[in-house]
């Protein structure tokens, strides 16, 4: 079984863009990435790596980031 293949480019931006509004939210929530993660059950560094779009985030992730920053999911995600 071979390895998967990266993702394409427009995929990458994406995630890009939806980290970048995930932080915009948590800098207008006045939260550090620390405190995100906390309030979403999830480790900072994890936060961290999507803020920056350097990892695919599950759904059941975003939604606690969602709640979390009392931000509807559409909102971070749409396009």
């Amino acid at each position: 079984m071979s390895p998967p293949s990266p993702p394409p480019d427009w995929v990458l931006a994406r995630r890009r863009v939806i980290g970048a509004r995930i932080r915009a939210a948590r800098v207008d929530a006045h939260l550090t990435q620390e405190a995100l993660a906390q309030a979403a059950g999830v480790d900072s560094k994890t936060v961290h790596r999507i803020e920056y779009g350097l990892s695919d985030p599950s759904l059941s992730v975003l939604l606690r980031l969602s709640d979390a920053l009392g931000v509807p999911l559409v909102e971070l995600v749409r396009a």
